[in-house]
């Protein structure tokens, strides 16, 4: 009788600006002595995370076929989305990957091959050939296999023949409650993903396709082991950066300026600051999408940072300020004169609204959470710059912390400061960053 052959690939790619420089990594293991098969590695030249995270999966099954065009392949990667994705829970939406998704079904038959997510720290043989692959292309050259450095964990691999006990963590159709389950089941496991600079704002790999389950949620997600992590994976999260826009003549002053007022564009002061945050989102390299307030300050702003970034600028009016009505230009000191009751009112109740007709919290509460949906829904799994006011900041920021809407009058936010909150696919948000100002100093 034939014997069965079965194969272990893992797979990864990456790219150094995302798209920027991209490469990928590819190893043919035996699941039982953990032996190296085969080796592939390439630089793709500039790519998106995701482009390089597919090509590597191309590479891995081409060379599987090749070894034997009969095995049955398990493919291990830390990328939820090409994970999910492949195996048929997730659709396929972005014109990019639909191609290489197709030929990587077309590989081999789909019957033999299988998909698990692994956490980034067991894809270590991958990842460092797809870095080789990398590095190589930063000197002008393609990666060698006798460059390569790149070093197989023997014990792990000799354990791939065992699966896990269920499905891979953070299955995003497991919802909030397994998400929060496996979280608290982590707790004390050590410092996890996301505590570098790095990952303030949007993992590294963040793609442009988010979940889109096909079915109906039926898979529970385990708690991770120690040292994965605080928590499930998520897959790459749709964030957003919000930064308040730079300085008006109003601004020094502290007058009311929302939406129904004078419309002022920015100062002298403004416009520095505005140069100096785009040069600071330019080094940053993770920004995707910009999009403004319609109001003038925040479109000078956008724009002095889509300058920078090579990008156009979308105008959003559900970002726009609050409309204070007959407080705008003045001072709180001269509101809190003249219209006492009517101010403290507005301090002790969302629903009170400005004199005069002015929007109050809760309607711009409304109108903010509205616009937030919109967005996460047309930039899943991307990261968008949205250029606004303090109040739909604060609110964005409230909202993702859960916090009581009293926590509006204890932020503070500066002018031309950035604030960050990640939107996971469970409908969880983390809050990455608030009223950073340090590319002002």
């Amino acid at each position: 009788m034939q014997r069965l052959v079965r194969f272990v690939v893992e797979a990864d790619g990456g790219s150094r600006g995302n798209p920027g420089p991209a490469g990928y990594g590819a190893v043919v293991l035996d699941p039982v002595s953990g032996e190296t098969l085969a080796e592939r590695a390439e630089f793709i030249g500039v790519a998106t995370n995701n482009v390089a995270e597919y090509k590597g999966l191309i590479a891995g099954l081409a060379a599987a076929r090749d070894l034997a065009p009969d095995a049955e392949v398990l493919v291990r990667m830390d990328s939820k989305l090409v994970v999910e994705q492949m195996s048929g829970r997730w659709k396929i939406k972005h014109p990019d990957m639909k191609p290489l998704a197709a030929e990587a079904a077309r590989i081999l038959p789909r019957a033999q091959v299988t998909y698990e997510w692994i956490p980034r720290e067991r894809n270590k043989h991958a990842d460092r050939l797809a870095n080789e692959a990398m590095d190589a292309g930063k000197r002008g050259e393609q990666w060698e296999p006798s460059a390569s450095s790149a070093a197989l964990d023997a014990s792990a691999a000799r354990s791939l023949s065992t699966p896990p006990p269920s499905g891979p963590p953070g299955d995003a159709a497991a919802g909030a409650a397994a998400a929060r389950a496996a979280l608290a089941a982590s707790r004390g496991a050590g410092a996890g993903a996301g505590a570098g600079a790095d990952t303030l704002w949007a993992e590294p790999g963040s793609g442009t396709d988010g979940p889109a389950p096909q079915a109906a949620p039926t898979a529970t997600a385990a708690a991770p082991a120690a040292g994965q992590g605080w928590g499930p994976d998520m897959g790459a999260p749709a964030t957003f950066v919000l930064l308040r826009h730079g300085e008006t003549a109003l601004t020094p002053q502290k007058r009311f300026s929302g939406s129904g007022g004078s419309d002022p564009e920015l100062s002298p002061a403004g416009r520095r600051q505005a140069a100096a945050v785009a040069e600071a989102l330019a080094a940053r390299g993770t920004v995707q999408t910009v999009i403004s307030s319609p109001l003038l300050r925040c479109r000078e702003t956008a724009q002095a940072v889509a300058d920078r970034l090579g990008l156009d600028v979308t105008v959003e009016q559900g970002l726009r300020e609050v409309d204070f009505g007959a407080w705008e230009g003045l001072t709180f000191a001269e509101v809190r004169e003249r219209f006492p009751e009517d101010l403290q009112a507005w301090l002790d109740s969302p629903k009170a609204a400005p004199t005069g007709g002015g929007e109050s919290f809760a309607a711009a509460t409304r109108r903010i959470s509205a616009t937030r949906d919109r967005l996460l829904a047309a930039h899943a799994g991307r990261t968008a710059l949205l250029v606004t006011h303090v109040t739909p900041v604060k609110i964005l920021v409230r909202l993702a912390l859960g916090a009581p809407p009293e926590s509006l009058f204890r932020m503070e936010l500066s002018a031309a400061s950035l604030s960050a909150v990640a939107y996971y696919a469970d409908g969880n948000a983390s809050v990455r960053l608030l009223n950073d100002t340090s590319h002002l100093r």
